[in-house]
């Protein structure tokens, strides 16, 4: 039975950068933590920062890869670039899926680290646009399917067909 990596705020666990978590309340997830497939993490605890934390958004809504590529900056509503964080957190979580085997990743829409199909657009007024966190970026280069918390549906269909 294949693992399954999921940001850890989406299970329940204060460790959105405003200290909160974002539990999701869904039969597939239930059965994932019943069955222990679920493997948890935040990759922006694991890249050292704390909870909480100021905002943090990718300038000019460049995107994860940007980010990997050195070609934009994760920057906190503080002014300080917290990219080596990020790519410090998206790195652990590349080489805690390889540990595990995983192949899905269930995370986080809209975060800068963890975004599957939006982020915010890097001025903090609450704009959206196409794009991928840095983890997310990440683990999709390496081959990584990553779902939102909106597809736990196709998530799971993809783990069954192991």
């Amino acid at each position: 039975m294949h693992r399954i990596l999921i940001s850890s705020c989406l299970i329940g666990n204060p460790v959105r950068y405003d200290g909160r978590g974002q539990a999701l309340r869904s039969e597939i997830l239930d059965r994932w933590l019943a069955e222990g497939r679920v493997l948890a993490v935040c990759p922006e605890l694991a890249g050292g920062l704390l909870v909480p934390r100021p905002a943090a958004e990718i300038t000019q809504g460049a995107g994860g890869a940007k980010v990997l590529q050195g070609l934009a900056k994760v920057m906190d509503t503080d002014g300080r670039d917290v990219s080596a964080a990020f790519l410090a957190g998206a790195r652990q979580a590349l080489q805690l899926a390889r540990q595990h085997g995983i192949r899905v990743a269930v995370l986080k829409q809209g975060s800068p680290s963890c975004g599957s199909g939006y982020i915010y657009d890097g001025t903090f007024t609450g704009v959206k646009t196409a794009g991928q966190g840095v983890t997310a970026a990440l683990l999709e280069s390496a081959g990584i399917k990553v779902f939102s918390e909106h597809q736990l549906a196709e998530a799971d269909a993809m783990l069954s067909q192991s």
